[in-house]
């Protein structure tokens, strides 16, 4: 089961899809977990305030590659580097489209456990 959701960047509505395949592309991808990426960037951005966020350089090369991968993932035509993505935009905040991408993340997640959990419930009967 997927999730998709449109994000407005840089005046585009932007397709981002979160499903339990996201984790294997991203660490194939980057070689990198996915769920620690999103922790540590959750942690980093803090409520959102630029002024007292902990984003470093590394935490923005994070953000964009989950940020591409979830949209590469909605829409194959999307080119095949993050680099090339990030082309088609000029400057964004980090701090308006992060939170949605965590959000979705999120509830895709809670989707994930209430299948499992139906499933189970369903098996045993």
């Amino acid at each position: 089961m997927s999730i998709v959701k449109k994000i407005e960047i840089d005046g585009k509505e932007v397709a981002f899809k979160a499903s339990a395949a996201i984790p294997r592309i991203y660490r194939l991808k980057f070689q990198r977990d996915i769920y620690k990426d999103l922790h540590s960037l959750e942690k980093s951005i803090g409520d959102g305030d630029e002024q007292n966020s902990n984003l470093d350089l590394f935490s923005l090369e994070m953000f964009e590659n989950i940020a591409y991968i979830m949209a590469k993932h909605a829409d194959g035509t999307i080119p095949d580097t993050p680099e090339e993505w990030l082309d088609g935009f000029n400057t964004f905040s980090i701090y308006q489209v992060l939170p949605q991408l965590i959000e979705l993340w999120g509830l895709n997640v809670q989707t994930d456990v209430e299948a499992k959990k139906n499933f189970v419930q369903q098996s045993v009967k």
